[in-house]
């Protein structure tokens, strides 16, 4: 029993360690539709006019990965598909306050 006692630490880091790799390796479906949806609330605000060269970035990366993605390049495609979204948030932000300012 005591042998059992002293084993539980290295098991509880063996089940944190193996929790870690799974989130780790495990398809950005999350991230590449909040990529996807940020794009369009993007282009729904006129970033198409406002801001093109930022949004085809933001599309780009998008693109990009989808690729890693079908390559299985999980964290390759999951940060392509962080910085998409972050494009596009800026490109609906620079949208925004442009369309402010022509009023």
């Amino acid at each position: 029993m005591l042998r059992l006692l002293h084993q539980i630490p290295t098991l509880i880091s063996s089940l944190i360690l193996l929790l870690l790799t799974a989130c780790a390796t495990s398809a950005p479906v999350q991230e590449m539709s909040n990529a996807r949806q940020s794009i369009q609330a993007a282009v729904d605000v006129g970033a198409e006019i406002h801001a093109p060269a930022v949004l085809a970035q933001a599309r780009n990366l998008l693109e990009d990965a989808s690729r890693e993605l079908e390559a299985g390049n999980y964290p390759l495609a999951r940060d392509y598909a962080v910085q998409a979204k972050q494009l596009a948030i800026q490109a609906r932000q620079t949208s925004l306050l442009m369309t402010r300012q022509k009023e």
